[in-house]
């Protein structure tokens, strides 16, 4: 059941990034875009969680730092989103990163750097990961 709850709302998810795409375009930067994605997603809508912090532990131990992804939608889907004109593995390290931290098995990471079109990837986590 939450396999396809994750799946509806991950179409609804891009639905809101592609809107954002179309209507500004490339060229600003990660914050403006954020911004933007959230006005969308609460037009939409569509609950949603921007930069929380995500506690970390080491072998039992809280640790001071945390993580902090872009949004978290729906409490499901943890998303990355970056402005430049690639993605790099570290920006899926990243991501990967925020799903182990979250135990969250869906992740989005969106590019809107890219001057052609919105750059996107849908990463699933498995147990082994």
């Amino acid at each position: 059941m939450e396999d396809a709850m994750a799946e509806q709302l991950g179409y609804d998810f891009m639905a809101a990034a592609f809107a954002v795409y179309h209507e500004l375009g490339v060229g600003f930067t990660e914050d403006i875009y954020q911004e933007a994605l959230e006005c969308e997603l609460s037009s939409r809508q569509i609950a949603h969680v921007a930069q929380p912090e995500i506690g970390l532990f080491y072998k039992g131990l809280t640790m001071i730092k945390r993580l902090r992804p872009d949004l978290v939608v729906g409490n499901l889907i943890i998303v990355e989103l970056k402005a430049t004109t690639s993605l790099a593995p570290e920006h899926e390290a990243q991501l990967f990163n925020y799903l182990k931290a979250t135990k969250k098995r869906v992740g989005y990471l969106v590019n809107y750097g890219c001057r052609d079109r919105l750059h996107w990837k849908r990463f699933i986590r498995t147990q082994k990961d």
